[in-house]
Parts: C-alpha cells; structure tokens; sequence
C-alpha cells in the first residue's frame, strides 16, 4: 500500500511543479533588454471584419410590367438609361383592354338611359300615375346601374388609365387599346425583359428601374457572434477594386433571425453613391466598431505561449520575475484586453519576455 501511495506522489509532483508559478532572476546584462510598464486601464476599441457586398437599395427599386394582358408594340428604354418618373418605357396592345373601355362606355349609356327613366318614374308617381313599387323598381335599376359604372371604372384604373384618360374616352367615345407603360420612379434602368413583339401577362416584371443615389453594403454575421452587432453600431466600408474609396457610417438593419441555410445574421448599412463609384454586386469588407471602453489591457508584445496558454511576466522584485497565466481577448490590432490573471497596478514585461522565457527554459534543463 505505501509502494502505490509512493507512485501516485510520484506521478503527481511533475504536475504541482508545472502549476507552481516559474520566478526568474535577471542578470543586470537582461535587465538592460526589458521594458516594463504598470499595468493601467485603458482604451480599448474593438472591431470586427467580415466580407461583405454591395446591392440595391431595396427602398429605391422598382419593378415594372404590364397592368393588363398584351402584346409589346414598341419599346423606348433600354437598360442604363436614366428615366424621369412617369415617362413611358414601351407600349402595350391589348383587345382586354379595349374590351374594357366598351364596358365602360356601355355601363354609361346604361347609367344614362336609367337616370332618364328613374326621372321619368318620379314625375308619374307624382301624379299617381304609378304605383310607389314601380317607382322604387326605377330606382333600383339606376343604382345597379350606377355601381356596374363604377366596377368598370375600376377596371380601367387597375389597367393603367388615368382620370384623364376616362374624361376623354368618355368624351370622345372611342377605343383606344394602346397602353403606355411607365416608370413608377425616377433612376436608371438596370434590368430588361422584354422585346418587341412579346405577348406579356400582369404578372411579368418588364423593366426594373433603381435609384443608385444610395446603395446597401451587407454582410453575413456568423451566429456565434450575433451580440456583437446592433442597429446604429459605427461601420467602415472599404472596396477591394477601389480601396482609395473608404465609407464610414452606421448600421441600418440587424435581421431578428438566423437564416437556417447560412447560420447567419444579416447586417446593412446604407452609404452615399452620387457619383455611382460603388457598383452593386461588388465586393467589399464590412468593419463594425463596438464604443471603446477603459479596459485593462496590454500590447501583444507581452505576451508569451508556453504548453498553448498566454503568460506574461510580473516583476515581483526589482530583479525577479514570475510567469503567470493569464485569459486575454482576442487580437484587436496590437492590443490584448485582459480578461483574467492581472490586476491593475502590476509591473508586467511587454518587452523582452522572451529573453526572460529563455533563461527560464535553460534553468529548467539545468
């Protein structure tokens, strides 16, 4: 029983050794090699990179097709053209909407002819000439009259025409079965479907016309890092093709889910582009800040690996030194926010370390 006692203590003691803090004495030659500070708090500025690309500013696009079923008889626009809002970027043949405007003009002789007749009604009830159910008969064929009027009113404005338009088909009483096609905004047009000839439905997108003032940087978010960024957060925008063109601004939008596919979270930010120098579809790099803070914190000159941890070096007299473990942030340029193992007042080596982590190896040999 003491023989396995004896090798448990045995097998133990290389362990206690390595957790017992390593103190180095410096000969006055070292000393002469290290720099010393006293470790403070201080500001400490993080960021985080993340590959990102340029789109359209969903908020300045509009798609545009047909608002009735018909055949493309010309085509004015062509992609890259800027476009005033209104103006026409091809016109449409359609017999659905000729059948329409005669609906129309039907449903108002209707109307017409009723009204007459409801008058005609009033006047002989009047002179109880008629019964009062004859008179409400009148009546009610001029309100079904009125609202089939008013149904193909509708109709004609769902498939584009305007007040005007009905003022002069009513006017004029002719068919007219060309109808423009517009643009709902002002911008450029940056997509193309549609050719001459083509027969079209109302569910056809036939231009897309963007605004290109302002453009969307986005990026995915790993899920692991979903807390790190939130709506306002300080971001820099920097183009691979045009480094020269850097942009800061904020974060828009922080999407409120994880997209299942990616694992993701999506981040906007929304930058200027007067002179359209950002293209969409290129490709960019996204750098959130997070507001600085007094943090503990040392430069990455301090630190030393030994069995994959972080040390430092504390001086603990005036040519002494201990190696001590220590939980730092990840790498934020230069500087190490400490976590854990230092406490604020405490001379630490930031340079010369590894001289110090040399001599301790050699006395180990030793």
């Amino acid at each position: 029983m003491k023989f396995i006692y004896l090798l448990i203590a045995l097998l133990l003691a290389p362990v206690v050794a390595a957790q017992t803090p390593l103190t180095v004495k410096a000969s006055p030659l070292l000393m002469q090699q290290i720099k010393i500070i006293t470790l403070g708090s201080s500001q400490v500025h993080e960021s985080l990179r993340l590959p990102a690309r340029v789109e359209l500013d969903q908020e300045r696009i509009a798609r545009i097709g047909a608002t009735v079923t018909g055949r493309i008889t010309e085509t004015q626009a062509v992609i890259g053209q800027e476009v005033r809002k209104g103006e026409r970027l091809a016109t449409l043949n359609s017999t659905e909407l000729g059948m329409a405007q005669s609906a129309y003009l039907k449903t108002r002789s209707q109307l017409a002819l009723r009204q007459l007749v409801a008058n005609r009604a009033k006047r002989l009830f009047a002179s109880d000439i008629i019964p009062k159910a004859e008179l409400e008969e009148r009546e009610s064929l001029l309100s079904e009259a009125d609202i089939d009027l008013r149904t193909a009113t509708d109709q004609l404005r769902v498939f584009g025409m305007s007040d005007a338009d009905l003022a002069r088909l009513a006017k004029e009483r002719k068919i007219h079965s060309l109808l423009p096609i517009t643009a709902s905004i002002q911008g450029t047009i940056v997509e193309r479907t549609v050719t001459l000839g083509q027969v079209v439905q109302p569910s056809d997108a036939l231009f897309t016309v963007a605004d290109l003032s302002h453009v969307w940087v986005v990026a995915e978010l790993p899920e692991q890092q979903a807390h790190w960024a939130h709506e306002g957060d300080e971001a820099l925008v920097t183009l691979a093709a045009i480094p020269e063109q850097e942009q800061r601004g904020r974060l828009i939008y922080v999407a409120d889910m994880v997209d299942p596919q990616t694992r993701t979270v999506t981040l906007r930010m929304d930058i200027p582009n007067p002179l359209r120098i950002f293209k969409p579809q290129m490709l960019a790099t996204l750098v959130i800040y997070k507001q600085s803070t007094q943090e503990l914190a040392l430069p990455d000159s301090a630190i030393i690996r030994v069995d994959d941890r972080d040390h430092v070096f504390v001086q603990t007299a005036p040519d002494e030194f201990t190696l001590k473990p220590v939980k730092l942030s990840a790498r934020n340029g230069a500087v190490r926010q400490v976590l854990d193992g230092l406490q604020q007042g405490e001379k630490v080596v930031i340079e010369g370390g590894f001289h110090l982590n040399s001599e301790r190896q050699r006395k180990e040999l030793g």
